[in-house]
């Protein structure tokens, strides 16, 4: 099986404004010179078809996306309409929504068939909070969390997975690169378990802290396709080093 480009996707979470329109403008200049990388930058809602317009070959996402087509569900967008604003793709099942708005594992797996069902690509996040690291147990509590989100049509040419050590996003800490090659490894045997040869091909993104001082690092541990990054992706000149370290 061919090895798939790495992909390196900023999450701006609940930052940006349609002057950041130039920050995007940037990436998407510099993403030129590394074709064999893809990129993507998921802005708040709001920005969407703005930046769609602007991405060049930057992917434009969405953050999340409801598991319906439409209905009483004030407050949300569905796939179809996402698509419609200019998105390719959405990341479903981050952390900070797993625990700030209770969503299951069913719930991330029916919003990523929603995604497939519209044609649109998922970024699937799993990861484990520091007491479940601490524990001992964080392998086998993300592979269950994996296993239990993954919808029923999974393939890696339209979902990716990121792992996501809870710990990790947004601290300045990340796991030793031993034990994010440990878990993107059973994340892997996971994937394969779940689908066969075809979960060879889905994507392993690593997301926590990545920043340009440990991208090359990161990105060179086997099994990792790419970096899902946060507060680094805000900035070209914190987003661009990260693309530039995605191994050929």
């Amino acid at each position: 099986m061919a090895k798939l480009p790495s992909y390196i996707v900023g999450n701006w979470k609940m930052n940006g404004s349609a002057a950041d329109v130039a920050v995007l403008q940037a990436i998407a200049q510099a993403a030129e010179a590394h074709p064999h990388v893809d990129t993507g930058i998921c802005p708040p809602a709001t920005l969407i078809a703005g930046f769609a317009a602007h991405a060049g070959q930057v992917q434009i996402g969405a953050q999340d996306c409801h598991a319906k087509a439409s209905g009483a569900h004030t407050g949300n967008l569905s796939a179809a309409m996402l698509q419609e604003a200019g998105a390719a793709y959405a990341i479903v099942g981050h952390s900070e929504r797993r625990a700030d708005q209770g969503e299951t594992d069913a719930d991330v797996a029916a919003k990523a068939e929603a995604l497939h069902t519209a044609g649109m690509g998922a970024i699937l996040c799993v990861g484990e909070t520091l007491e479940e690291r601490d524990s001992g147990h964080a392998i086998a509590i993300v592979t269950a969390q994996l296993a239990a989100s993954l919808p029923a049509s999974a393939s890696g040419d339209w979902l990716s997975v990121a792992y996501e050590p809870v710990w990790a996003i947004g601290t300045g800490r990340v796991p030793v690169s031993d034990d994010i090659a440990a878990m993107h490894a059973a994340l892997r045997a996971t994937l394969v378990e779940k689908l066969g040869e075809a979960g060879k091909g889905v994507r392993i993104l690593y997301g926590g802290s990545v920043n340009p001082g440990n991208a090359t690092e990161i990105l060179a541990i086997p099994d990792v396709g790419g970096a899902l990054v946060g507060g680094a992706s805000l900035k070209a000149e914190t987003f661009v080093p990260i693309i530039a370290a995605a191994p050929r």
